[in-house]
C-alpha cells in the first residue's frame, strides 16, 4: 500500500461524514466509455459530434439520428459495478459515506447497493413519454427500434440531462446540502470540465479534499490528498472498519 493510499485509509477511518463526487472515470473500469479520454466518445467519428447529438435541439429535430447514437453508445446492459462502486456502497452501509453525487447516468452505484445517490445528469433507467408521462424502463429502450414511441403515440424521452437543458433543482439542492455539510469530499474519476455540475464542489467547507483521477484536474492544487491511479484500484485497497 502506497503512502497516499495509507493516508486515504486514515482519513476514512477518522471521519464519518464523507461525500463522494464522481464522474465518467468511475465507470470506465466497468466497461462504459467516458467522453473526454483519448478513446472516449468525443474522439470517435460520427456524422455529428457527440455533443451535438446529445443536445436538446438535436433530439427535437433529428430524433431518429439521436436514438441511433443513444442506443448504440449510451445503453450498456453488460456493465457491472466495479471495486469503486462496491466500496462506496460498503462505506455508506458502515455509516461513513453520507452521499454519492454522480455525473453518471448508468445506475451502477445503485446496482452496487448505494442508497443516497444524487444523479446530476439523470439516468438511462428512467424514461418518460413526452405526451402522457408514462414511465418506461431500460429494457424497453434497449429493445426499441427507431424512435421509441408510447402506446399513446408520444415519443419516449430518456430522463437524462441533454446539452441546453438545466439540472434538476431538487437534485442540485440535495447535492449542495450534502457537500456543504461534509467533513471529507472525495472527488473521483472526473475532469471537472462539465458545468454547472463541477461548480457544486465549491460548497465544500470541510477538513479534507481528496482528488482521485488519472489526469490532472483544476482542483488538484487545492487538494489535501491527490492520487493519480485508477479509482477502482484505489478503493479496492481500502478497508471499511
Amino acid at each position: 500500500m502506497s503512502a497516499a493510499i495509507e493516508k486515504l485509509q486514515e482519513i476514512i477511518d477518522t471521519h464519518d461524514n464523507i461525500v463522494f463526487f464522481g464522474g465518467a472515470g468511475v465507470s470506465t473500469e466497468s466497461g462504459i466509455p467516458d467522453f473526454r479520454s483519448q478513446d472516449g466518445l468525443y474522439n470517435q467519428k460520427y456524422d455529428f459530434p457527440p455533443e451535438t447529438i446529445l443536445s436538446h435541439t438535436f433530439f427535437m429535430q433529428r430524433p431518429a439520428e439521436f436514438y441511433r447514437f443513444y442506443q448504440d453508445k449510451m445503453l450498456c446492459d453488460t456493465a457491472l459495478p466495479n471495486a469503486a462502486h462496491l466500496k462506496l456502497a460498503e462505506l455508506e452501509a458502515a455509516g461513513k459515506l453520507k452521499a454519492v453525487v454522480t455525473q453518471n447516468i448508468d445506475n451502477l452505484h445503485q446496482m452496487a447497493g448505494s442508497k443516497a445517490v444524487y444523479e446530476l445528469h439523470g439516468s438511462v433507467h428512467r424514461n418518460y413519454c413526452m405526451k402522457c408521462g408514462r414511465f418506461y424502463g431500460f429494457a424497453h429502450m434497449k429493445a426499441a427500434s427507431g424512435v421509441p414511441k408510447c402506446e399513446c403515440g408520444g415519443i419516449i424521452k430518456p430522463d437524462v440531462v441533454l446539452y441546453e437543458e438545466g439540472l434538476d433543482n431538487t437534485t442540485i439542492r440535495e447535492s449542495v446540502n450534502a457537500i456543504s455539510k461534509a467533513q471529507v469530499l472525495i472527488i473521483g474519476g472526473t475532469s471537472l470540465a462539465v458545468y454547472p455540475a463541477a461548480s457544486l464542489i465549491d460548497y465544500f467547507q470541510g477538513e479534507y479534499l481528496v482528488v482521485i483521477n488519472m489526469a490532472p484536474t483544476p482542483r488538484d492544487r487545492y487538494a489535501d490528498l491527490m492520487i493519480q491511479e485508477p479509482i477502482g484500484k484505489v478503493f479496492s485497497q481500502i478497508v471499511v472498519r
